[in-house]
């Protein structure tokens, strides 16, 4: 690239910068109490109003203005944000996470995944026939990372992919899916009711609004007999409790309910669903402790360049250097830790995620 090519490139981008800081500054004018919704009294999962806080942060995430509430149910153990972000708080807290701003670390961090992508396609290798499903729709998936490695287990498998930001878009030009739909699954019921064999929703039930809802529309898009693959954060995980706030997995402000197993598997025997096995230890993810790092540094010391924050002092810009400085040891530890957890979590089948397949057997009752 030449200099003036360099300079332009450079110049693009602090225009956009530019840009991206002034519609913050006029869109956090009118403040971020809209965000929220009214605080809920009882349980969304099984509506028992023995509600007790469970935690309560800002955004350790991209450290955007505003605080969280999470709370547990004291009779089924659902953990929810409680009051719950509107649409229009979700749109403001997602972006520049996935796409913008923080798309090519977020691309980044999801091309790393592939053995756990592999494991999760492998788990169905029991259930299905030799040659695999004829159809997968992924439901949350992002920039299609898992269904472009999945192909490698299942290569006669059509994948299509499904979800609210732009990355399908990406994924499908790939190739990465054969189709890919933009939007809100439950927008979807009719038109693609009895196509799949299989749905498979990775990480992605903690993000939706309405959970039972989302699990309606999979029934209704399974053919008969066809297969649903989860996988989702434990809010039992021991980890939850040592770990406090700087859990990564609570991911406030994105994470809107956190379900135990026992929860996922009532609510899918209830929609006609026959659990064909549940995985602890191969869900776990190796990240707890460096994740604990990454919030606690972002917390005392926030990116000095964010553009929904007033400009940084040079003050703040040095304190922001000096933190991640002294953090770089902690995340070596860090690592070393994540790894001896992982091998635990492994042999004892306890980690801070898990999995469940489950296969439509019948006709489910819709809430």
């Amino acid at each position: 690239m030449t200099a003036a090519a360099s300079a332009r490139t450079a110049d693009r981008a602090e225009g956009e910068d530019a840009a991206r800081s002034a519609a913050y500054r006029a869109e956090l004018a009118a403040g971020t109490d809209r965000f929220l919704e009214p605080r809920r009294q009882d349980c969304p999962w099984c509506g028992s109003t023995r509600l007790t806080v469970r935690l309560r942060v800002p955004d350790l995430l991209q450290g955007k203005p505003g605080r969280f509430t999470l709370e547990r149910c004291g009779d089924c153990g659902h953990v929810f944000q409680n009051p719950r972000l509107t649409p229009e708080g979700l749109d403001f807290y997602y972006r520049d996470f996935y796409d913008g701003r923080g798309g090519e670390g977020a691309g980044t961090v999801f091309g790393r995944l592939g053995a756990a992508y592999r494991a999760r396609a492998e788990m169905l290798r029991p259930h299905t026939r030799v040659s695999g499903p004829d159809s997968w729709l992924d439901v949350g998936t992002g920039h299609g990372h898992f269904c472009n490695a999945a192909r490698a287990v299942w290569p006669r498998t059509r994948f299509d992919g499904l979800d609210m930001g732009d990355g399908v878009r990406a994924a499908e030009r790939r190739g990465w899916v054969e189709a890919g739909f933009q939007g809100q699954f439950p927008e979807f019921a009719d038109k693609l009711a009895g196509r799949y064999e299989v749905v498979s929703m990775y990480h992605y039930l903690e993000h939706t609004r309405d959970p039972l809802a989302e699990l309606d529309t999979a029934a209704a898009v399974l053919a008969p007999g066809g297969l649903l693959a989860i996988e989702l954060p434990d809010p039992e995980s021991r980890m939850a409790r040592l770990l406090g706030p700087a859990w990564l997995p609570w991911f406030q402000p994105q994470h809107q309910h956190l379900i135990p197993a026992a929860n996922l598997r009532e609510a899918l025997a209830d929609r006609g669903f026959t659990v064909l096995a549940e995985e602890h230890g191969p869900a776990h993810q190796g990240n707890d402790f460096v994740g604990a790092v990454a919030l606690t540094a972002t917390r005392l010391a926030p990116d000095p360049h964010r553009p929904w924050a007033p400009p940084a002092t040079p003050r703040q810009r040095a304190a922001a250097q000096a933190v991640r400085a002294a953090a770089l040891p902690l995340f070596a530890g860090a690592a070393a830790l994540d790894a001896l957890r992982t091998v635990a979590a492994r042999r004892t089948d306890g980690g801070n995620a898990y999995r469940m397949l489950a296969r439509r057997t019948r006709a489910g009752e819709r809430r």
